[in-house]
C-alpha cells in the first residue's frame, strides 16, 4: 500500500525526549482524537472479562488513575465458538445498541467513551491452549472451551467492535520453536498482517466503511534475521498504514529499524519486579503490560517502592528496602499505619494495615480491591517518576540507585489469593484428576451424610474455636 492511498486513523505518537532512536529510554505522548492522551512510558492495566480484577467501575473512576486499559478478544464471548458469533452476530457484545461513533465493546464492558481501548485476540498473560494454530487461525481459550480465531473473523472483529487500537493477530508458540515452526510463525504473521491492513484500510474496505482503530503490528519474538523479511516489509509495504508496534519480548526493541523508530511500542512482557520494567525502559519501551501488579495485589502485597528511590532511603541503609509488605502476615494485625509512609491513595488515607489484614484473614472480597487501588496508585506514581528522570537526563543515574536501594525482588505471599474461576486456570492434560470434582450427588446420600455430622455442625452457640473449625476465619 503506498502512502497515497492510507487511511490511518488520526492517532499520533510524539517523541518528547530521548538521545537515541532505538535502545534509549524516551517520553512521549500518545494522542487519539476525543480520548485521554497517554504520557509514556507507562503501563497498560490489563482486563479479564472486560473488567480491571478487584476494580469496580465505579472505583476505577473516582478513587485511581487508570486511562487506558487492554482487552483480550477471547475474554468478550460466553457462546460455543467463535465462528457462530461472528457469522450470526448473536453473541452480546455485537447487539449492544449503539451511536455510529461508538465502539460496541467499549458499551459492553461499561467503559468511558474517553478512554483508550485496546484490543487484542487473547488475554494477557494468555492461558496456554493447545498447538492448535493454523495458517488461517490461532486457537483460543473461551469460558466455554477450546475453539479457533481465523485472520479474516479477528478484522471483522475488530470492524465490528471499534477498539481505539488493535494488536494484529500473531502466531505465537506455547514451548521453544524449533527451525520450521518459526519459518511458519513469521510466514503466518506476515500473511495475516497484510490481511488486516488490506481489509481495514486497503482497497478491501469501501471508503466509509475503512476503520478507526490504529493498527500495532506485532513483531514476533524471534531473531532479527528469522524475520527480516517481515520487518522490511514493515519498513516499506505497510508503513503507512500501521500505527505502532507489539512486542513480545524486550530484545525485540534491539530489532526495531530506525525508519520505525518514531512509532508508539507496546511491550507484552511478565516483569517479576520493578528492576525489570526499568530495563525494558531503558530500552525503548512505550508502553508495557504489567501482571505484577495484580499478582501482588492477589498474593496480599502492598507494593512499597517509588522512583527514583527516597533520599531518606538512600542514606544510612545497610540492608536493601523490600519492594512490598506481606499484609497476611501476623504482624500487621495491630498496625494502624497505613500501607504506604505519606502514601496518597484512596487505601493509605482511608483504612491502615491492621484493617486490611483482618480483611485478608477473613477471605473478605474487599481486601482484594483497597490492595488493587494502592498497587495502581504505586504503579502510576512508579512511571510518572521513570518520565520525570529522563526529562531531567539522570535516569541511569536513578536506575543504579534505585537497584541498590531496592531488593531484588517481591517478597513471597504468606497466603493465598481470591478464589480463581475456570478461564484464569490452565487447562488440566491428559490423565490427569479434574480441576473440581463432582459436588452433585443423590439426596438421599447427601441426607444421610448430613445426619452422621449433626454433631459436627455449627450451631448459633458455637465459639470462636468451634467455628474455627468448621473453617470459618481464624481466631485472632
Amino acid at each position: 500500500m503506498d502512502q497515497a492511498t492510507s487511511a490511518s486513523p488520526a492517532m499520533t505518537f510524539s517523541v518528547l525526549t530521548s538521545t537515541a532512536p532505538v535502545l534509549a529510554p524516551r517520553v512521549g505522548r500518545l494522542a487519539i482524537p476525543g480520548r485521554k492522551t497517554l504520557a509514556t512510558p507507562h503501563h497498560v492495566p490489563l482486563t479479564s472479562r472486560g473488567t480491571v480484577p478487584h476494580v469496580a467501575h465505579d472505583v476505577m473512576r473516582d478513587h485511581t488513575e487508570i486511562n487506558s486499559l487492554y482487552a483480550g478478544l477471547e475474554d468478550s464471548h460466553a457462546s460455543p465458538g467463535i465462528y457462530s458469533v461472528i457469522a450470526k452476530k448473536d453473541a452480546p457484545v455485537y447487539k449492544t445498541p449503539v451511536a455510529n461513533h461508538e465502539s460496541p465493546l467499549k458499551k459492553f464492558i461499561c467503559v468511558a467513551d474517553d478512554m483508550p481501548l485496546i484490543l487484542g485476540p487473547r488475554r494477557f498473560p494468555p492461558i496456554p491452549c493447545p498447538p492448535a494454530n493454523t495458517s488461517t487461525s490461532i486457537a483460543l481459550l473461551t469460558s466455554v472451551g477450546f475453539t479457533q480465531l481465523s485472520a479474516a473473523e479477528y478484522v471483522k472483529s475488530i470492524q465490528k467492535l471499534k477498539p481505539d487500537i488493535a494488536i494484529g493477530m500473531v502466531d505465537l508458540a506455547n514451548k521453544q520453536p524449533g527451525s520450521k515452526r518459526r519459518a511458519k510463525m513469521v510466514d503466518r504473521t506476515h500473511a495475516w498482517t497484510q490481511e488486516a491492513l488490506e481489509q481495514l484500510y486497503g482497497n478491501g474496505a469501501t471508503e466509509e466503511n475503512k476503520s478507526k482503530s490504529a493498527f500495532f503490528a506485532p513483531v514476533l519474538p524471534l531473531d532479527n534475521a528469522q524475520q527480516s523479511l517481515y520487518l522490511d516489509d514493515l519498513e516499506s509495504e505497510f508503513r503507512w498504514d500501521i500505527s505502532g508496534l507489539a512486542l513480545y519480548q524486550s530484545a525485540s526493541l534491539g530489532f526495531v529499524p530506525e525508519s520505525l523508530a518514531d512509532l508508539p511500542r507496546l511491550l507484552f512482557s511478565e516483569p517479576e519486579t520493578p528492576h525489570t520494567i526499568l530495563r525494558d525502559v531503558s530500552l525503548g519501551a512505550d508502553l508495557l503490560t504489567t501482571p505484577l501488579l495484580g499478582a501482588s495485589s492477589d498474593g496480599g502485597i502492598a507494593m512499597q517502592f517509588a522512583f527514583p528511590a527516597p533520599a531518606a532511603l538512600q542514606e544510612g541503609k545497610s540492608e536493601p528496602q523490600p519492594l512490598g509488605i506481606d499484609l497476611w502476615l501476623g504482624d500487621h494485625a495491630t498496625d494502624t499505619s497505613p500501607l504506604g509512609e505519606g502514601c496518597e491513595c484512596y487505601t493509605c488515607k482511608n483504612y491502615h494495615r491492621a484493617y486490611i489484614h483482618h480483611l485478608l484473614v477473613a477471605k473478605e472480597m474487599t481486601a482484594w480491591a483497597l490492595l488493587q487501588v494502592h498497587n495502581f496508585h504505586v504503579m502510576d506514581n512508579f512511571f510518572a517518576g521513570v518520565r520525570e528522570s529522563i526529562q531531567r537526563g539522570s535516569f541511569e543515574q536513578d536506575v543504579a540507585t534505585f537497584a541498590r536501594v531496592y531488593a531484588s525482588s517481591m517478597p513471597e505471599s504468606k497466603g493465598t489469593g481470591p478464589r480463581l474461576r475456570g478461564y484464569q486456570l490452565p487447562a488440566n492434560g491428559p490423565n490427569q484428576p479434574r480441576r473440581m470434582p463432582k459436588i452433585w450427588g443423590q439426596l438421599d446420600d447427601a441426607i444421610q451424610k448430613y445426619a452422621e455430622s449433626q454433631s459436627e455442625v455449627a450451631t448459633p452457640d458455637t465459639d470462636a474455636s468451634g467455628l474455627e473449625e468448621h473453617g470459618f476465619a481464624e481466631k485472632l
